[in-house]
């Protein structure tokens, strides 16, 4: 989009003149941020509105997800449309500083991990490849939480993104609907946020559900002083839409992640619905061949009963041809190998919240049950252990399975784990149903947007093509013997690590070596992740610094960024024990000159931004078996990393595509782990055999460390070393794996010094990384699942 400078500037000069009441000589940074972005919006909003009237009569596909993590917009936004330089440029001209405007954005708090950034990268992919498409979620007002930490533990705080509201937010009054639980309605305000692709006119839409209260004052209370029962029920309501994944630890905890779950499912199938009706009216025989639902996990499912009900209840259709549309529009992604986060509910809240859902479920487990008689008969094991109410639970992949046309897993090793595993009894019920869809990211914000330095790199050598065609990096290999490139590729690596040191200087007064290894670890905190292992290593390697003080050894920086679940006991023990570990090797003037640690605080999308780029190392070292794909791995594969990681998730895609030699595989493959578990694996054996391990875990305990009362190290020491009646001791295999990943990292440490090699290394992973650009994955959901074309406005 061709905007003039000097319209640029009168409409930014406008908007602060609407909005804050001062002239651009007066404006602060968050000021002028807002007022650029209101003009963005004014430029792009024709095309929006064409785009949503050029999508009304075709086949679009609806992305049901709990979350969008989308981080910031305006930089990509203006990168997308092509206006990046002229605001630069101006902002230049009026001495203005572009990058402390771009960083007074909040990020947008919509959302937690690799399932929701993966979902943002969908959104970017789907309206620069001009699929007609949506997202639909929750607005929620608070995000998970700001994190900060106190004497090393992580200490929640309100992540207040929307206290001054948001300029790329628009509300949508008119398509407000009403969502009914057992106890109550409530309002449903949508909130429209524009997904500018890239290079092209089409301006799709993701739609964000607030949660309004019916009546947001009872006067008669209020007039009664009553103050605080006056607004309980606007209080009640907006709960629901108020903070993501509220912790679910106590039953009312759970009742609001259902009503969660249940208010954005119900909001976005009554839209769904009526914009089909105002093209094809009541005739609903069509509605599959318009509409693709894609439920992103376990979270939506409950839209399954729900477009029942509406079809049922409200469109009176009867229950066979609704059953026959319904499996014909929904399709499900799986995000999960882990059995306990296979989502159930218990029959009793699930009453309580949406009766009359309830019993819908219950129709169409009935249903099912008849199914499972005639194609298992006799079996009756098997039946029960695949209906979808069992045990007074409501399975909600089992529903997701029943009621969908197709089921993809995430990655190749992790769909096979479902087929021949997890999911073994409905791959053979329904094996036409199954299918993969290797998870992507956006090469836009991963590599253009935050990488420039590389980008650029990339464009003089091959042009700028892949851009919107990743594969196109397949032409870098051309220059993996030029020493001249491969140079250049190790200088732009270490300008951005002097990017990040510098930033972690200024955020958290860390001083940090650019010139040191810089092998980083960000995501999620949980047990199946191990960051516990790589924490170990880091002890180990103090223990072994501290007596071989003159060894052979390259400085490393050991970087760290999660956030662990406010509930999650054993992940927060695990975050105050690397800011110990931190603590105590960062104050020790005899190592900390090669080794130091560092924990980012309040990880998100703008600082990850950061951290891909500036990494040498990319750990990628969960328990085999256990990560579906990851996103993080291929992050950091795009910008140069090497990956040290298990074959697990896409890390087995990712060493097809580089090769295992120009990367760092150790540990137990999936088979070995699952041969372990039969034969009965005992974590004595390393603990007792492998060198300097016995004195890493028993620094837990020995006094060490100290967890500040709460046994949490205790907690960890136990579940490493003691069977208990519901897990196996050590069950994700950290000390069975402790001596690979020991001596694949002494590997690196020794391979990094030959530098060209290493350059070699990168520029390979950086060649072969367009496979797992998000469009690719989009093209074949759009292909394959959903049966949408593109159309260009």
């Amino acid at each position: 989009m061709k905007v003039e400078k000097e319209v640029l500037r009168k409409q930014i000069e406008k908007n602060l003149k609407v909005s804050f009441g001062k002239e651009l000589k007066e404006a602060k940074e968050f000021e002028i941020y807002r007022a650029l972005g209101q003009a963005v919006m004014e430029n792009i909003a024709d095309n929006w509105y064409n785009t949503g009237k050029l999508y009304e009569k075709q086949k679009q596909a609806f992305y049901l997800s709990a979350e969008f993590l989308m981080g910031r917009a305006l930089g990509n936004n203006l990168i997308n449309l092509g206006m990046l330089s002229e605001v630069k440029e101006l902002f230049d001209e009026l001495g203005i500083d572009y990058n402390k405007v771009e960083d007074a954005e909040e990020d947008s708090a919509l959302g937690n991990g690799g399932l929701g950034r993966l979902a943002a990268c969908f959104l970017d992919s789907l309206a620069t490849l001009n699929l007609p498409g949506k997202g639909y979620g929750i607005r929620y007002r608070n995000g998970i939480f700001n994190q900060e930490f106190r004497d090393g533990y992580q200490i929640e705080k309100p992540e207040t993104w929307l206290k001054y509201g948001d300029v790329w937010s628009v509300m949508r009054p008119d398509d407000e609907v009403i969502v009914t639980f057992g106890d109550g309605n409530v309002r449903a305000v949508p909130y429209d946020m524009p997904i500018i692709g890239y290079g092209t006119n089409n301006i799709n839409t993701l739609r964000l559900w607030e949660a309004h209260s019916i009546l947001d004052l009872d006067l008669e209370k209020f007039n009664q002083q009553d103050y605080l029962h006056a607004t309980q029920q606007k209080t009640l309501s907006e709960d629901i839409s108020r903070v993501l994944y509220p912790n679910d630890s106590t039953d009312e905890g759970k009742k609001l992640r259902l009503k969660q779950q249940y208010f954005f499912v119900s909001a976005s199938l009554q839209d769904i619905v009526k914009r089909y009706k105002k093209v094809h009216g009541n005739d609903f025989d069509k509605f599959a061949e318009f509409t693709a639902i894609q439920l992103n996990d376990t979270h939506p499912v409950i839209a399954i009963p729900e477009l029942m009900r509406i079809f049922i209840d409200i469109e009176g259709i009867s229950w066979e041809k609704a059953w026959s549309i319904v499996e014909k529009t929904f399709a499900y992604t799986n995000h999960t190998i882990l059995a306990e986060a296979l989502e159930k509910w218990w029959v009793g809240l699930y009453e309580q919240v949406v009766p009359r859902v309830y019993q819908i479920t219950q129709g169409i487990d009935n249903q099912l049950r008849e199914l499972l008689e005639q194609k298992f008969p006799g079996d009756k094991v098997r039946q029960d252990r695949m209906r979808i109410i069992n045990g007074n639970m409501i399975h909600m992949a089992w529903l997701a399975i029943y009621g969908s046309h197709k089921v993809n897993g995430v990655a190749a090793l992790h769909t096979e784990i479902l087929k021949n595993k997890e999911l073994k009894d409905w791959y053979e019920l329904y094996p036409e149903r199954f299918l993969n869809k290797t998870n992507g990211i956006t090469q836009r914000r991963w590599l253009l947007q935050s990488n420039p330095q590389l980008a650029n790199l990339i464009t003089e050598l091959i042009g700028d093509t892949w851009i919107t065609d990743l594969s196109e990096l397949k032409k870098l290999e051309a220059y993996l013997d030029d020493e001249k490139v491969l140079k250049k590729i190790l200088d732009v690596k270490h300008e951005k690590k002097v990017e990040l040191a510098e930033f972690l200087k200024r955020t958290q007064g860390v001083e940090i070596n650019p010139d040191s290894i810089f092998d980083i670890q960000i995501k999620r905190l949980h047990e199946y992740k191990r960051q516990l292992l790589n924490i170990f290593q880091i002890i180990g390697l103090y223990h072994k610094l501290k007596m071989n003080p003159n060894m052979n050894f390259t400085p490393v920086t050991y970087i760290f960024g999660a956030k662990a679940a406010p509930g999650y006991f054993v992940a927060k023990g695990i975050i105050r024990l690397i800011n110990e570990v931190a603590q105590m090797i960062n104050k020790d003037s005899d190592i900390n000159s090669k080794l130091k640690v560092v924990f980012v605080e309040n990880y998100r999308v703008s600082v990850a931004e950061k951290l891909f780029p500036a990494a040498d190392i990319s750990e990628q070292i969960s328990t085999a078996g256990k990560e579906a794909s990851g996103t993080g791995n291929m992050k950091f594969m795009l910008n140069g990393a090497l990956t040290i990681g298990t074959m697990d998730g896409a890390n087995v895609e990712i060493v097809e595509e580089a090769g295992k030699e120009n990367n760092y595989i150790f540990g137990l493959t999936v088979k070995e782990v699952e041969e372990m578990r039969i034969s009965g694996y005992d974590p004595h054996v390393p603990y007792n055999t492998v060198e300097g391990l016995k004195k890493v875990v028993d620094s837990l305990v020995d006094g060490t460390f100290s967890d500040l009362g709460n046994g949490v190290y205790g907690t960890i020491h136990r579940l490493l070393m003691e069977n208990a009646p519901w897990q196996q001791a050590d069950q994700y295999f950290v000390l069975e794996d402790y001596n690979d990943y020991k001596k694949t990292q002494q590997k690196i440490n020794k391979e990094y010094t030959f530098r060209i090699d290493w350059a070699r290394k990168q520029l390979k992973n950086i060649a072969n990384a367009g496979k797992f650009s998000s469009d690719r994955t989009i093209k074949e959901y759009a292909e394959e699942i959903w049966n949408i074309t593109p159309i260009k406005l």
